[in-house]
C-alpha cells in the first residue's frame, strides 16, 4: 500500500491472540482490536468482555485453540499459578503453538518462574518476552500503559509494535525476568508513595486545614506525584472505585518481598503496606482501589474508615 510504513505492513502479517479478560486485559485486547490487528481471545469465565466482538475479535474455546490461529499471543491474567496453567495446563497455549510463536506476557508474576517458563517454551522453539505494565484500569483503556519489557532484542522489536496499541512508554530492561523484576520495584515505589500521601492526607485532616486547598498547593511543590494527584481525592472523601485493586497490589507485594528475601534486601514500608493490605482484604476490601490504603491511616487517627 503506498505510503506505509515497513513496521505497519510487518505488522499487518501478525495475527493475534489475547488471553485474559479482566479489568485491564479487556481494555487492552480492544486496543489491539481498533489498532487493526486481527485479534482472538479467550478467558477462563466465558462471556467477559462483549464488546470485543462488535470491534472485530474472535472467541477460541481454549488457550490451545487461541495458539494454534495466532503468531503472537499477548496473556494478561492475575498471578504465576495462573500464567502456568494458561501455557501449560490441559487445552494450554504450548499445545496448540507452533515454533517461531512468540508470548508476550503481560501479566506481573515472579520473575523466577518467568524465566523458567521462557526456558519450557523455548525448547519448542516458542519465544517469550516478559511485558508487566503500569498505569491501572485508566492507563489500559486509553492505551498509555507504562510497559517494562525482558527477552531477546529480536523477540523485544517483534512485539514492539504490538505492545505500542497497548502502551506510551516501552522499555526494554534486560533478558527474560528483568521486566518482572522492574515491576516489582515499581510496586515498592508506589506502596511508598501510596502510604506517604494518605498520611498526609490525613494529618492535613486532624490539622483543620482545607485539604483540597492543601493538595492544590502541595502540587507546584516537591510532594507532588500522580498519586497525589490523581487518588488524594478518594481518600479525602473516603470511597475507593476500581483503579487498581487492592488484593492485586497485595499479591504484586508478595512478589517484590520474596524478590527482595532472596536477594538480602530489606523493605520496611512494604512490610508494612503488606499489612496493611491483608487487613483491608480480611476487612472485605479486596476491590477497592489500592488508594484505600486511607482507610487504614484514617482508622488508626480516629477517622471514619
Amino acid at each position: 500500500m503506498p505510503g506505509a510504513s515497513p513496521a505497519r505492513l510487518e505488522v499487518a502479517v501478525e495475527r493475534i491472540g489475547f488471553i485474559g479478560l479482566g479489568t485491564m486485559g479487556a481494555a487492552m485486547a480492544a486496543n489491539l482490536a481498533r489498532a487493526g490487528f486481527g485479534t482472538t481471545v479467550w478467558n477462563r469465565s466465558p462471556g467477559r468482555a462483549p464488546e470485543l466482538e462488535e470491534l472485530g475479535a474472535s472467541r477460541a474455546a481454549t488457550p490451545a485453540a487461541v495458539a494454534e490461529v495466532s503468531d503472537v499471543i499477548v496473556i494478561c491474567v492475575s498471578d504465576t499459578p495462573d500464567v502456568e496453567a494458561v501455557l501449560f495446563g490441559a487445552d494450554g497455549l504450548a499445545a496448540g503453538a507452533r515454533s517461531g510463536t512468540l508470548v508476550i506476557d503481560c501479566s506481573t508474576i515472579s520473575p523466577a518462574a518467568t524465566r523458567d517458563f521462557a526456558a519450557r517454551l523455548g525448547r519448542a522453539g516458542i519465544a517469550m518476552v516478559d511485558a508487566p505494565v503500569s498505569g491501572g484500569s485508566e492507563g489500559a483503556q486509553k492505551a498509555t500503559l507504562t510497559i517494562f519489557v525482558g527477552g531477546e532484542p529480536a523477540d523485544v522489536e517483534r512485539a514492539r509494535p504490538i505492545l505500542a496499541a497497548l502502551g506510551k512508554t516501552i522499555t526494554h530492561v534486560g533478558p527474560i525476568g528483568s521486566g518482572q523484576a522492574v515491576k516489582a520495584v515499581n510496586q515498592v515505589i508506589l506502596a511508598g508513595t501510596y502510604l506517604g500521601v494518605a498520611e498526609g492526607i490525613v494529618l492535613a485532616m486532624k490539622s483543620g486545614l482545607d485539604v483540597g486547598q492543601v493538595v492544590e498547593a502541595l502540587g507546584g511543590g516537591a510532594a507532588q506525584s500522580w498519586v497525589l494527584a490523581n487518588r488524594s481525592g478518594r481518600m479525602i472523601a473516603n470511597d475507593y472505585p476500581l483503579g487498581f485493586k487492592v488484593a492485586l497490589h497485595r499479591k504484586d507485594l508478595g512478589i517484590a518481598l520474596d524478590l527482595a528475601r532472596e536477594l538480602g534486601a530489606d523493605l520496611p514500608v512494604s512490610d508494612l503496606a503488606a499489612d496493611l493490605e491483608t487487613n483491608l482484604i480480611a476487612d472485605g476490601h479486596p476491590d477497592d482501589d489500592m488508594s484505600a490504603l486511607a482507610r487504614s491511616i484514617r482508622a488508626r487517627s480516629g477517622l471514619p474508615g
